[in-house]
């Protein structure tokens, strides 16, 4: 599999027009956003009183190539040294000002979480339009799809810290939860954990949107049926696997993608269907499709009495699963989703409760959380940053039938776990002055 190799220059090479990564903490710059393109000198003069040495830099995106490395380290005058303790003082004496930029990032990310929710719901109305329309109007159908995986896959391959977020705002519900929208995400994630070409990921972002379009001609009463299937109603479901495969062959998908719809239960042990294959004879992508497949379907079961919470989901597939799956895949799935994925409901160290928004890849122990507070409004919620809060941690996973009512109605806990990558992250223009 072939990996994108990372651009690195000097602070000194920066200019106006280079799309640039700042690889540190949401917390640890001034900016919304942790890479943007670059649009004046005030951001580069921003960047410089970091104290970066380099950065990383994306040439396909930036407008321009960056500066020459500067060769001779100018004197420093004395207009620069005053300068120089003038921003010392300041750092040391403006405590008030650290604050308040800190909660003014704050509202930032609530304002990015919204933009991200009402992006999340687009995306699950034209995956229910894909879906429906397949062989109706499939051109259609897979030039939307190209679109918005496209755009999916560019998101998660330039995203800096928030990559995949759990949807419980105030704008979507449990109906605008999608299964081959959440396997779609799930399944990007994991390829760039692994480290695929963005031309595999693509293919692979189409294959998840469409793995389940054989499901189109299963009877309804057994795709929605909560209690547990007859041998017949399963024998019936089966065969998704296959039809899906012919239709992706009868609209024009490439032969590879109708290959993954085919193989996706399939199960490394042999225990799958429909051909019963073992590990190295299951396509690649279709062993990441089958593990996101899994997940969200423990995750969001026909029966809602019988929904895992993401850690469950996780604990048991780990336990219970790895012979039926990919066992590397499954660890890096487990690495992009923390061990507390977005989505699940914990107990703090303080008491109080709150929910997972987003991971922290590097720091699987210390997510994003939106916690409970009475005080706070809920359409801008208090939310930590466990990295930054050293002194509080997770204490506990819980069910959401666990939560005080108090703390469910503030929460509000879906039913449906949904996840999405934000497919067009905020510009320069967004950033903080």
């Amino acid at each position: 599999m072939q990996t994108n190799q990372p651009h690195f220059i000097e602070i000194s090479q920066l200019q106006v027009g280079l799309y640039v990564y700042l690889d540190l903490g949401w917390m640890d710059h001034p900016f919304a956003l942790s890479n943007f393109k670059l649009k004046d000198e005030a951001q580069i003069s921003k960047i410089k009183k970091i104290g970066l040495k380099k950065l990383r830099y994306d040439p396909a995106r930036s407008d321009c190539n960056p500066l020459p490395v500067q060769t001779v380290v100018p004197h420093a005058t004395s207009a620069s040294v005053k300068e120089a303790d003038g921003i010392t003082s300041a750092i040391a004496n403006n405590e008030t000002t650290t604050t308040i930029s800190k909660a003014e990032r704050l509202i930032q990310l609530n304002h990015a979480i919204d933009e991200n929710e009402k992006k999340f719901i687009i995306a699950s109305d034209i995956t229910r339009q894909i879906t429906c329309n397949i062989l109706a109007d499939p051109q259609t159908s897979i030039e939307q799809a190209n679109v918005m995986v496209s755009d999916m896959v560019d998101s998660a391959f330039t995203e800096g810290d928030i990559v995949i977020h759990a949807v419980n705002g105030n704008r979507s519900s449990d109906i605008n939860y999608q299964h081959p929208l959440n396997v779609t995400v799930i399944t990007l994630i994991m390829a760039k954990s692994v480290g695929m070409s963005k031309e595999e990921v693509r293919l692979l972002g189409m294959a998840a949107i469409f793995h389940d379009i054989g499901k189109a001609e299963i009877a309804n009463y057994i795709l929605t049926k909560k209690e547990p299937l007859t041998q017949s109603e399963l024998s019936n479901l089966e065969q998704h696997s296959a039809i899906g495969a012919r239709m992706a062959q009868e609209v024009g998908l490439p032969v590879r993608i109708g290959k993954i719809i085919l193989q996706h239960h399939e199960h490394a042990d042999g225990s799958g269907y429909p051909n019963h294959l073992k590990a190295e004879q299951i396509d690649p992508l279709a062993r990441l499709v089958a593990l996101a497949n899994g997940y969200d379907n423990l995750c969001n079961p026909n029966d809602p009495m019988l929904a895992k919470t993401p850690y469950e989901a996780l604990a048991h597939m780990y336990a219970h699963q790895r012979t039926i799956f990919d066992e590397s895949f499954l660890k890096h799935l487990i690495k992009s989703l923390g061990i507390y994925p977005p989505g699940s409901i914990v107990q703090l160290s303080t008491g109080e409760h709150a929910i997972v928004i987003s991971a922290n890849p590097n720091k699987p122990l210390r997510p994003y959380v939106m916690v409970h507070d009475p005080l706070a409004d809920r359409q801008n919620p208090k939310i930590l940053d466990l990295r930054k809060v050293p002194n509080i941690n997770i204490n506990s996973c819980m069910r959401a039938n666990q939560l005080p009512p108090e703390a469910f109605n503030y929460l509000n806990p879906r039913s449906k776990i949904s996840y999405f990558i934000d497919a067009n992250p905020l510009n320069g223009e967004d950033e903080l002055n």
